[in-house]
């Protein structure tokens, strides 16, 4: 007999959850019984999502850094599918480019989302996760850890992301919550396609080694990270080796430094250099979505 996933039975909220890898978290969380909710930009793509799941799941159309509106959500989601017990703060946007030709407001809304929203998403649902001695789970990247030039935006917003999470679970440590994060490499989204049309970002990427190059499929890395929420990890690599890299995190910006100074010249006599803008159907969605008030 298959043994009964601890998630059986219990509500989970996933951030970003329209397509791509959110989507995927939702689809493993249902398979071990849980109720989902299914937050994002896209309220026709999530209801296509909740369509194809197994067990009662809800959806809202929400921008993660409304504060008001995610507030409102949180409390939508306990009355209809009860306290949370498990949260994944995935919602993320990505834009590439050289910083001093980035648009201000595209590169601002990068960090917003991906660190200000992870921030709003736990805010909001902390006290259920109080209540249920819930988890939470950020989805972070190897940017966490070392960061690349043309992705400014990005790599501080995950660089972000992985002190705030830090810093939440040693204030948790005492309620019995649990505060874990994903360090995750290339996954095959629409995000991660899009970034391979532009040959400055893909030739970047192809002077990583070879196993940094390689793109996991978003089922895998999702199964990969709802056993993580079962076991309630503090952390989970994906791949595994990518755990190595935080004993030579120290040594990464002079090596890449020393690769750009040699590579950047090349790259752009070949290709010029231009801000890409949002990237995958995602960010376009949100490119186009109505903001907050003062957003």
């Amino acid at each position: 007999m298959t043994p009964v996933s601890p998630l059986y039975g219990r509500t989970a909220v996933v951030t970003g959850a329209a397509r791509g890898l959110g989507e995927a978290i939702a689809r493993r969380l249902a398979d071990r019984g849980a109720r989902v909710a299914l937050l994002g930009r896209e309220e026709e793509t999530l209801a296509r999502v909740r369509e194809g799941l197994p067990t009662e799941s809800w959806c809202w159309e929400v921008d993660v850094t409304d504060d008001a509106r995610m507030a409102e959500v949180a409390d939508e989601v306990r009355e209809r599918l009860g306290a949370p017990s498990v949260v994944v703060a995935n919602a993320g946007l990505a834009e590439g480019g050289p910083f001093v030709r980035s648009d201000p407001a595209v590169w601002r809304r990068v960090v917003e989302v991906n660190l200000v929203g992870s921030a709003a998403t736990a805010r909001v649902h902390l006290p259920a996760l109080l209540e249920t001695r819930g988890y939470f789970l950020q989805v972070a990247s190897l940017a966490s850890i070392g960061a690349a030039p043309m992705m400014s935006a990005y790599c501080a917003s995950k660089a972000g992301v992985e002190s705030f999470v830090h810093s939440l679970r040693a204030e948790m440590a005492h309620e019995r919550v649990g505060v874990g994060i994903a360090y995750i490499n290339w996954t095959d989204t629409d995000m991660i396609r899009d970034l391979e049309a532009h040959a400055v970002l893909r030739e970047l990427r192809g002077h990583m080694p070879p196993p940094a190059r390689k793109v996991y499929p978003a089922p895998y890395v999702a199964e990969r990270l709802v056993r993580a929420i079962e076991r309630r990890r503090p952390a989970v690599y994906v791949p595994s080796w990518l755990r190595a890299t935080q004993l030579v995190r120290a040594a990464m910006p002079p090596v890449v430094t020393t690769l750009s100074r040699r590579e950047l010249p090349r790259l752009a006599a070949e290709h010029p250099f231009e801000a890409t803008g949002l990237l995958g159907a995602g960010g376009r969605a949100d490119a186009v979505a109505p903001r907050p008030p003062g957003r």
